[in-house]
């Protein structure tokens, strides 16, 4: 069996308008919803074998915020471009090449991207994946090789706004 999680970056800030969008930092809000859904992960047996984010600054700031909690090192998160510039498909055909030896993955990544992936991986339509939320898919399957259109089921979905006020 292999288990992807795939995670949202955390809210980001439009604070500065002059940084660039793979610039933006998590806001405030950001801040808190990554730890506090990291520390939810980490209570529902969440071990992951490999982290892999895309480099944006919103997004490896949430992939490094959950190492900690789920005490993944943060040497061992790998960033991959394809996560920030490219699209679902591509992002596929990275996960299916993902070592068999690692059985549970994470993936930090962005909208509408990671929603998308969603959909088509896994036996639910989610219509926005918000910003923190974990989604963990089963699949049984031996090799991310075969990852392919639902065959993947749902074992939770958790976002920030079923738990915490908003700002």
């Amino acid at each position: 069996m292999k288990t992807l999680l795939l995670v949202r970056h955390a809210k980001s800030s439009w604070e500065n308008a002059e940084l660039t969008d793979f610039d933006r930092p998590l806001n405030e809000r950001g801040l808190r919803d990554a730890p506090f859904m990291a520390k939810l992960t980490k209570e529902k047996g969440i071990a992951p074998d490999l982290i892999i984010s895309s480099p944006a600054i919103r997004a490896i700031t949430t992939a490094r915020l959950f190492a900690k909690e789920l005490k993944y090192s943060l040497r061992s998160i790998q960033t991959n471009e394809i996560i920030y510039t490219t699209g679902p498909k591509e992002i596929l055909n990275m996960l299916s090449i993902v070592d068999d030896s690692k059985n549970c993955v994470m993936l930090f990544g962005h909208n509408p991207d990671m929603t998308a992936i969603a959909n088509y991986l896994s036996d639910e339509d989610i219509e926005n994946l918000p910003t923190a939320a974990v989604l963990c898919i089963d699949f049984y399957i031996e090799s991310w090789s075969a990852l392919s259109d639902e065959t993947g089921k749902v074992r939770f979905y958790e976002y920030p706004k079923k738990y915490l006020k908003k700002n």
